[in-house]
């Protein structure tokens, strides 16, 4: 039993505003301390928001200060351009990080007009349940774009225990969740570090530059002494004697994914297929099926590294389990340099990859097999790759153990989600499976 819930419609509780329609051609993508604009591409599936530099627009024009957001309000996400309105009242808060944000059209500001009711932390969970976006699928305008509205959203009919309870599971899921977000800050530092050391030493050569000026290299005497001091000529212009310049086709091998569609499941035995759109993701939820009894090279795992070569060009340590490779991916896979090594040399070319599929005059841009070629990496002798493995091998394999940790979190939290809003789970046995998992 549910215990001493009780029924409530949320126009009683809250109010959704409207946002204001901000002119896309005031839109700027340099940031430089003026507002952001928040759109739709900021906010994640899994709810939260995701403010990176390729989808921050500062606005540059006037505006009523009444659409300027304060940090830690609920804003909901009113149109969806997929068929089933999987992002239909999707949440995100506000951050807390002193940067001024406007609220633009198509987005719902929830405001609680009854705190004593509601909890806003837990009707941050509510608007996250299933129950909530299958209603306001089900009462959503449009086909191809599905729309709410503040009415719409006002008029959903929910089940609220006391306000003890509700901060409780807001707590509870809210603890999940802030592990994941550690893990996903955790994973973006230990990127950073690889991606620092990575470049100071294979591709400004820091090292061999100080030793080759008569300047201290600021490494143990042991390690230095594996770099040379000296430079010569190249293709590419001077780089570290004894080292070589080749093409990324020669390093790894891009083994192309196949047309799953001729691979359907059999029986109870099935994989999900892994395309651009999981890629982007981070996940398999809704993707479709294909057989598990694939070639061995094709079946996707966590740490494998996975390389989109037509539309969105992206490159990612998969850790989203186990997955069948789709057609225009590559799994990049080597027998003599470490996964690291392809891994970072790849994001070093992927903005000009990006700019030649760009120029493609077709419907989906793309690289070809020539330009694999094309893209060159310099390989430095074996002693400097075993000391460069010891080091960033680790924080390779923590980024992608970070990632699955965080998955599973998220089942677990997805699990209880619903079940907590519904009463189907109590508190005590809730708290019980976190402690477990953690």
């Amino acid at each position: 039993m549910a215990g001493e819930w009780v029924e409530a419609i949320l126009g009683e509780l809250i109010q959704v505003k409207h946002g204001w329609p901000f002119k896309s051609e005031l839109f700027f993508d340099a940031l430089t301390g003026r507002p952001i604009v928040v759109n739709i591409g900021n906010f994640r599936y899994t709810g939260g928001f995701r403010f990176e530099s390729t989808n921050v627009r500062e606005y540059r024009g006037g505006y009523p200060r009444e659409y300027e957001l304060s940090p830690g309000e609920i804003l909901l996400v009113m149109t969806c351009q997929t068929a089933g309105g999987e992002i239909l009242g999707i949440p995100a808060r506000v951050p807390h990080d002193g940067k001024t944000y406007l609220h633009n059209q198509r987005l719902g500001r929830v405001i609680v007009k009854d705190p004593n009711r509601v909890d806003e932390d837990y009707l941050y969970w509510l608007f996250m349940s299933p129950a909530f976006n299958r209603e306001l699928f089900r009462s959503a305008s449009g086909t191809k774009i599905l729309h709410t509205a503040p009415s719409r959203i006002e008029g959903v009919r929910v089940r609220l225990p006391g306000l003890h309870e509700q901060r409780t599971i807001a707590h509870i899921l809210g603890t999940l969740d802030d592990k994941i977000e550690l893990n996903r800050r955790m994973s973006e530092t230990l990127e950073a570090m690889a991606r620092a050391l990575f470049k100071s030493w294979f591709v400004d050569f820091d090292p061999v530059r100080a030793k080759a000026e008569g300047r201290d290299p600021g490494l143990p005497e042991s390690l230095a002494g594996l770099f040379p001091g000296s430079f010569e000529d190249s293709e590419l212009g001077e780089i570290p004697t004894g080292w070589k310049v080749r093409g990324l086709d020669e390093i790894a091998r891009f083994l192309n994914g196949l047309a799953l569609q001729k691979y359907p499941p059999e029986g109870d035995r099935s994989l999900p297929v892994i395309k651009i759109a999981q890629l982007r993701a981070g996940h398999t939820k809704g993707a479709d099926s294909a057989s598990a009894d694939l070639e061995p090279e094709y079946v996707v795992a966590d740490g494998d590294v996975l390389f989109s070569w037509s539309g969105s060009l992206e490159c990612v340590l998969w850790a989203s389990g186990p997955g069948a490779l789709n057609q225009h991916l590559f799994k990049v896979t080597s027998t003599e340099c470490p996964k690291w090594f392809y891994y970072l040399w790849i994001h070093r070319h992927l903005e000009s990859f990006r700019q030649i599929a760009a120029g493609k005059a077709t419907t989906m841009g793309h690289i070809q097999r020539h330009h694999l070629s094309d893209a060159k990496v310099i390989v430095p002798e074996q002693e400097v790759m075993t000391i460069a493995d010891d080091m960033l091998l680790p924080i390779i394999d923590r980024i992608t153990q970070s990632r699955v940790e965080s998955r599973t979190l998220a089942v677990l939290r997805d699990a209880l989600l619903p079940k907590l809003i519904s009463g189907e789970v109590r508190v005590p046995d809730a708290e019980r499976l976190v402690a477990a998992a953690a």
